[in-house]
Formats: structure tokens, sequence, C-alpha cells
């Protein structure tokens, strides 16, 4: 069954029960928990207020969680950053678990200069996938892979690249990532659905404009393109709605965010419905 969610950092500046109150005030049922949401991240990872934020508004039926990436590179030149992100890999995949969470997305990584990634940086990532892996099999959360958007230093930003990994690594699954794929072109997403869909267990869902990326959805013609060819490959997991209040160019208070993921949310449904 489809769940319509929002990423957590849509409300960066909320408590946990405020996040999971007005997704529910959206009349959405899920929730895309980034670990980096500063009132858990700043706080010593409190899981116990998540956990009882989910329980208050059973309405939330469907939760998935982010792993760490701002300040992290899996793939780096620095074997100390290197370590410690891919320790954060693990780490989330635990909490995830501890937190009822179906789907754990893990950002692939990058080589540190804006050069085209080469042996040692594909050395790096193995092992990352590698680490991943073995934790992945103790657990029975989804681990699901992110495209990126177009960079020459990106190690997964086409849909040939997410699908020679996937065949290489037949546990792990695959997030799509619209906003990331419209940066190159609308049929770039719609080739990620066609080669990878088979693998799909979550779905960031945005547009892009201008350059500028993960705005709301905005009834745009694009996504709803997109949202039908998703629901033609019968496709029934998460789609969760991330969204950059930067774009909005003006602080954006609650009550105004929750009127953007309604009509969102009404917009998705109606795309997603026979």
């Amino acid at each position: 069954m489809t769940a319509y969610g929002v990423s957590s950092m849509f409300f960066h500046e909320y408590t946990s029960e405020e996040i999971f109150s007005f997704a529910a005030k959206s009349g959405l049922d899920g929730v895309e928990y980034w670990l980096e949401t500063p009132h858990f991240w700043l706080r010593d990872l409190p899981a116990a207020e998540v956990i009882a934020a989910k329980e208050a508004h059973p309405g939330i039926h469907t939760l998935t969680v982010h792993t760490p990436v701002l300040d992290l590179n899996p793939c780096s030149i620095n074997p100390d950053v290197a370590d410690v992100s891919v320790a954060w890999a693990v780490r989330s995949l635990e909490m995830a678990q501890a937190l009822g969470a179906t789907v754990l997305t893990v950002h692939p990584g990058r080589r540190t200069a804006k050069r085209p990634p080469g042996e040692a940086d594909f050395a790096r990532f193995d092992h990352y996938i590698g680490t991943l892996r073995e934790a992945a099999l103790r657990d029975s959360v989804t681990v699901a892979i992110e495209n990126m958007e177009p960079a020459v230093n990106t190690l997964i930003c086409t849909p040939e690249r997410m699908r020679e990994v996937l065949d290489r690594e037949p546990w792990l699954k695959f997030t799509l990532d619209t906003s990331h794929a419209l940066a190159a072109t609308e049929e770039t997403v719609m080739e990620y659905i066609d080669l990878c869909g088979d693998r799909l267990a979550n779905v960031h869902i945005s547009r892009a404009e201008n350059g500028r990326l993960h705005y709301p959805l905005d009834n745009s013609p694009v996504i709803g393109r997109i949202l039908e060819t998703l629901r033609d490959h019968r496709y029934s997991g998460g789609l969760m709605l991330e969204i950059d209040d930067l774009n909005f160019g003006h602080p954006v208070s609650a009550s105004e965010k929750i009127a953007v993921l309604s009509r969102d949310n009404a917009f998705m449904r109606a795309c997603m419905a026979p």
C-alpha cells in the first residue's frame, strides 16, 4: 500500500512530536525521519521521543529513515572521514530497526575532488557497500541507495550505473530521488523507473526548477507523468515529499508548510488513483 509522507527536514526547526503532528494535519500517513533533524541530532539521539511521537499519531503508519549525510562521505579520500561515515551508515541501520522503520535510505558517496571517480574511489565504495551488506543481512530493515544529481564526482547519477550496482548487490534496493534525476531530464526519471523499478523501495518526490532542487509539486504536469508511470509500474512503496523550505525565499510558517503538503498530498493521491 502506497504511503504518502514527508521528510522531517521540511520541519527541521521543530520537535519530533510537532513533525509527526504536522504530517498528520497535512493528511499524510508517512514520515521519512532524517537522523540529522536538529532537535534529534543535537540532543543525543533520543529514539524514545520519535517512537512516542509515532505512537501518538497512529495515522502515520509508515516510517522510513535517512542516514546522516551532511558532513559525511563514505568514499572520502580522508580515511577518518570515510571510516566515520561508514560507521554512521551501520549505526543508522541499527537505529532504523529500533525505530520500527521499513526502509533506510543511504547515499552512495562521492569522489572528494571534483573529478571523475577513479579506481581508488570505487574501492572505497566497494568497502562501504560490503560493510553495509554485512549489517543489512542481520536486520529486517530494507536498505535503499539513492541516485544523486548529475555531477562529475558522484558515484551513482545515471540509471545504468544504478542498475549495475543493483545487479551486483541483490540484497540492496533503490530510492529514486525525482528532483536529482530531473536535474538531468524528465526522460532520465522514466529510465530509472524502467531500468530499476523492480528494486524500487522508496521515492523522494519533488520538482527541479532553474537548476535548483526540491521544490513542492505544485500540480506539475512533469511530476504528474512521473506519478502515473510509477502507478502503471504498480509501485506501492513510499512517496516522501522532500522539499527545501529555502526555495520559498522567505521564512515559512508551520501553517504554510502544512498547506503546501496538503495540496501536494491531494495531487499525489489523484495521480496514483487507479
